[in-house]
């Protein structure tokens, strides 16, 4: 963890901050705005932008997989130019809650992989890339984004001891715990050998 050296009311308004930017669900807008549904009645009910693909829009997927990144990225970013180092790991630990648990949607959100490599990209852009790359090799390989997700998530550790980045040891196992947690219905699936392949409608 990064010394602590911001003023208290700073940190906890970074994040309360973050926790709403986080929150806005943007699967749900742009399925929306394009006359696709209610997301949370398609494929396997869930915001983000795998389940935006069961659609059959691949523009809506992208701009979902972005702009969930983007949120995460942009909270960490604010936050280490307007406050701190600190903050940034605080803002970094709420964008992801707010998208777990949106309290637009009754705190019932995403899984947070998008929102997750976002925030890794902004807080240290190797570890970042590391972690997408592992998303993408496995997912090329497997067909399983819920498995790509855990692979990255369980790897992001020993990408920040290569990379030299300790501090946010601590932050980072906390996301990857939550990663796990919000994808146990996946990991048993997976186990089973029923978990849906990328591009796959049915849930």
């Amino acid at each position: 963890m990064p010394e602590i050296t911001s003023a208290p009311f700073a940190l906890i308004l970074t994040a309360g901050l973050s926790y709403l930017l986080g929150s806005i669900p943007f699967g749900v807008i742009i399925t929306r705005i394009m006359g696709l549904g209610d997301l949370r009645q398609i494929g396997s009910g869930n915001i983000g932008a795998t389940n935006v693909l069961r659609t059959g829009n691949k523009g809506a997927a992208l701009a979902t997989l972005l702009l969930d990144a983007a949120k995460g990225a942009v909270a960490v970013l604010i936050a280490r130019a307007a406050v701190g180092k600190d903050a940034a790991q605080v803002a970094a630990l709420f964008s992801f809650l707010g998208h777990l648990y949106p309290v637009w949607l009754g705190f019932r959100g995403g899984k947070g992989v998008a929102t997750f490599l976002g925030t890794l990209l902004a807080l240290a852009w190797p570890v970042g890339l590391a972690a997408c790359a592992t998303w993408a090799v496995v997912a090329a390989i497997g067909r399983i984004s819920s498995l790509s997700a855990l692979v990255a998530a369980a790897l992001s550790p020993l990408w920040l001891v290569i990379f030299g980045r300790g501090q946010m040891l601590a932050l980072v196992v906390v996301l990857a715990v939550l990663v796990f947690w919000r994808h146990s219905a996946n990991i048993a699936r997976i186990l089973a050998g029923t978990e849906p392949r990328i591009g796959q409608k049915k849930a």
